[in-house]
């Protein structure tokens, strides 16, 4: 878990899922954008969809990869993605930029329709 980080929430509907951000430039500009809306679908491991806007990034952050969990911008797509199943075969990923983690039991995902509208607000 992210310590020290900016607690956020993610609102579908009458669902509230807790998370965290961590220190990112990708985060520091998702958190200058809230509250902020996205349109996500689901995919085989996460749910994801387009920013409106893409988000800054360091280099330094692109990552292969993801743990269950992790909340991420793709940068090759402007893609705002939670990830939360196939961490061990995430690695054939790359051009990620990990800016949090749901602070929650994963299975909340699998209660989601498969097509939502997530609101970002601080928490």
């Amino acid at each position: 878990m992210i310590q020290n980080g900016i607690k956020i929430q993610l609102i579908v509907g009458d669902t509230v899922i807790p998370a965290v951000l961590n220190d990112s430039a990708s985060s520091k500009a998702l958190i200058a954008r809230l509250p902020y809306t996205v349109h996500l679908q689901r995919y085989e491991h996460d749910y994801c969809g387009v920013m409106s806007e893409p988000l800054p990034y360091d280099t330094a952050d692109l990552r292969s990869g993801w743990k269950n969990g992790d909340i991420a911008f793709a940068v090759s797509g402007s893609y705002f993605a939670i990830l939360y199943k196939d961490e061990e075969i995430s690695q054939q990923f790359d051009g990620m930029v990990t800016m949090g983690a749901l602070d929650c039991p994963l299975s909340v995902m699998d209660t989601l329709d498969g097509s939502i509208s997530v609101r970002i607000e601080q928490a």
